[in-house]
Parts: structure tokens; sequence; C-alpha cells
């Protein structure tokens, strides 16, 4: 709207310029005076003729004649060498300005008027200066009142965006909180804790992430409790009765010679047994911390099957049992030889162990597919259903008495497990009670 009014009365007073430029440098004054009225009436403006030095010559309202006229827009024209000009001013109010100016700069009481100059030339020569002057309060009023509007109807969308902003922030930052709450109450040593795992998207993720984590700190924070108390039990009881049977040997100074011998000797098995127990620990430990490293090479498992059977032989002689083989397939693996033999020994003692005078172990080795496939079999009293899935825990015993009484530690089946992890395989158990156990070993045959 503004700048259609601005091109409008730039037209105008271009096409009066051009009249007048020849009236004034005839000096035809009454004439130009005439067509300036005439002007002025249709055009409903204020028009006014100046000479090259800014003086009125021409005035339609015959109020500024012979006075000088130093006006911004007719200065650009006399001074810089402006062809034509234009500006809005506002003639000061009589009374006080409101308090809140700056939110409605528009007074009733101001007079807002337009200055639109054109130059006059004569052969190219500046000889003075037409200005068109026009009130424009209702166009101003208009811009205001718009410009009111616009304050208003952002101010109000800004306090909306900022109920949002701070509404949709709070949505975010209350997970985060809980979120960061939770971490310190886990830095100051309650692995217990738990955050809700509300809304959707990264948020949930990484409440799920850290409940996870969580759940797996506990567990862990647990097990190391039961293990420890589990080793400082299984290294008491040995401790024990070693203690017992030096003191009843110190304070007993003619016990005979066939006793002392006899206590000497339950001293050195409880010694061989606290030493097996410090080698199983000092074993988990070393495939806990990861510095435990497979010394791999190419041999057969079936070799290897073979020669435990031999060194147990006499075990099972002794109690008239009988180890049964049978060898489907030569199983060359690329893996730690030591390792598995271990693993192989300790399932096929824990069989001779835990099966009756005068019962059956059958041994299988066959190759399925990538894998070599062990099983160990035995006709014992078998474990309990809700045993069968903690064997594998350390120190758990399903018949702890029976099982200090044949030298285990409860932790044979527990370094089976991880040296069998350890080489990409998987170990299971299948049992009933009264029917004896089978545990299965698949153990990759290709190894890189």
């Amino acid at each position: 709207m503004f700048d259609e009014r601005k091109r409008q009365e730039r037209i105008a007073a271009d096409q009066l310029a051009a009249e007048m430029e020849t009236l004034l440098s005839a000096s035809r004054m009454e004439e130009l005076n005439k067509q300036l009225l005439s002007a002025g009436n249709q055009l409903g403006a204020r028009l006014m003729v100046l000479d090259h030095s800014g003086k009125v010559q021409a005035d339609t309202y015959s109020t500024l004649n012979g006075t000088r006229l130093t006006i911004p827009e007719v200065v650009g024209i006399l001074a810089t060498g402006k062809t034509a000009d234009y500006g809005v001013h506002m003639i000061e109010a009589v009374s006080t300005r409101k308090l809140l100016h700056f939110w409605q700069p528009y007074h009733e009481d101001a007079q807002w008027i337009s200055y639109c100059t054109a130059g006059l030339y004569q052969k190219g020569s500046l000889i003075g200066v037409l200005v068109l002057s026009s009130p424009i309060q209702d166009m101003m009023e208009r811009l205001f009142v718009l410009q009111n509007q616009m304050v208003l109807y952002f101010l109000i969308a800004a306090g909306i965006a900022l109920l949002l902003a701070l509404f949709f922030s709070r949505v975010i930052t209350r997970p985060i909180a809980s979120l960061t709450k939770s971490i310190q109450r886990m830095g100051h040593g309650d692995l217990s804790v738990r955050v809700p795992e509300k809304g959707s998207g990264e948020l949930r993720k990484l409440s799920e992430t850290f409940n996870i984590m969580s759940e797996k700190l506990e567990m862990l924070d647990k097990s190391r409790n039961q293990f420890v108390s589990n080793a400082s039990h299984e290294l008491k009881t040995p401790l024990a009765t070693m203690k017992i049977l030096l003191e009843s040997i110190i304070y007993q100074p003619d016990m005979e010679t066939e006793m002392r011998t006899e206590f000497l000797t339950d001293i050195n098995k409880e010694i061989d047994r606290l030493n097996m127990i410090i080698g199983d620990l000092l074993t988990l430990v070393s495939m806990d911390s990861k510095t435990m490293r497979l010394n791999r090479s190419t041999f057969s498992l079936a070799q290897v099957v073979t020669d435990t059977a031999h060194r147990l032989a006499l075990v099972a002689d002794k109690n008239h049992q009988e180890l049964k083989l049978s060898l489907n397939d030569r199983c060359e693996l690329y893996a730690d030889c030591a390792k598995l033999t271990q693993v192989v020994y300790n399932l096929m003692e824990n069989a001779l162990k835990y099966t009756q005078e005068g019962g059956t172990v059958r041994v299988r080795l066959v190759r399925s597919g990538r894998d070599a496939v062990l099983t160990i079999s035995d006709n014992g009293p078998g474990i309990p259903k809700e045993d069968q899935a903690h064997i594998f825990e350390r120190f758990y015993r399903v018949d702890k008495a029976r099982s200090r009484e044949t030298g285990g530690t409860g932790l044979g089946l527990s370094i089976v497990h991880q040296m069998v992890l350890a080489h990409g395989g998987s170990v299971s158990v299948e049992s009933e009670e009264g029917q004896g156990s089978t545990f299965t070993v698949e153990i990759p045959i290709h190894q890189s």
C-alpha cells in the first residue's frame, strides 16, 4: 500500500515537473500559479515550486512564499544531484506521549505528510524543485494498526511457543532426569535401581538399555559375592580339618606311630584338596579376566577320548564299572588340546564318581555337520530337574555331602563350561532322577 502511494505520487510529480520547467524558466509566474492551484485541487495535495536556492516561488497554500525550504527531500535534489526524492514526516503531537509508545507509536493528534520532490531542469541545468506534499493520515493509521496487530499476534504466538517448548522440554527431560538420578544411585552402590520404560524412540531404548545393564551388574555383583562366600567356605573346610588334626598331634605327644601317620596322611590329602581348589579358582579367574589364551594345534578328539579312558581305566576297574567307547569319527580339531583334554577328563571322571559300583559309563563321539559331538552317559542317580539349570555354576552341588566325600570342588563343571565356550562350542545336560545323566559337548571342527 505504501509503495503504491509512493509510485503514484512520483508519477504525478514527474508530470507536473515537466509542465512547470517551461513556465519557471520563462518567469511566467502567474500562469505557473494557476496551473499549480488547478493541479493541487485535482490531486488533493499541496504543491510548491522552489528556485535553485530552495526558496519558495509558488505555494498553493500561499503561506511559505519567499521562505527557504530545508526538508531533506529538497536538500537531496539541490545538494546531491538527485532527480527525485520521497519521504514521510510526522508533525509532532501536541499531547504527551503515551507510556507504552513503543507498543502503539501512532498518535491520534499527530499529523503525517509525505513529500515527493522532482527537479526542474532547463537545458540540463537545475533551475528549481517541485514539491508535492499530501496528508497520509489514514494510510499511516492503517499501517500502525496493522503493525500493532502483528506485534500482538507475534507475542501470542511467542507465548504459545514458549509454553509448548516448556511442556515438551519437561516431557523430554523428565526421563533424562530420572535416568540421571538412577545413575547417581547406582554410583553410590544401589545396583537394584531401575527406570520406568515410558514413551517411544531413543529415550525408551535408552531406558531399556540402562535397565538391562543395571540388571546384569546386579547379577554380577550377587554372583561375585556368592563366589567369594563359596570360595571362602570351600577353603575353610580343609583348613579346619587340618587344624583339628594338627592340634591332635601337638597335644598328644604320646600318640601311636600308626595313628600319627594316618593323621599326617589326612593332612596331606587336605593340602592336595586345597591345591586343587586354588588351581581351579586360578583357572576360572584367568578365563574371567580374558587373559587365558588358546594354544591351538591340530589333533584328534577321538585320540583324546581314548587316552583319557585309558587313564581312568584303573578307577573304573576298582569300582567294577564298565567304560564303553563308541568313536565314529576321528574329529580332527584345530583347538587347544590341553584344555579340551581337561574337559573330557572332568566329564568322564564325574560320570565315574557319581555312578554306583558295577555301573556303566558310555562315551560316544560323532561328527555332525561342522561340529564334533561328544556325549558321556551314565546310569547313576541322575540330577533333579530343579538343579539342572545350576550345575554349571561355580561351587554348585546337587548333594554337597556326597560331593565332598568324592573329593569334588564344585568347580569342575564350571571350568568345563567356560573352556567349551572359549572354543565357540556348547555343553548341555539331560537327566532324570534314577535313570542317569547325559552330558553333550559340541565343538566346531574347523576354527580360525
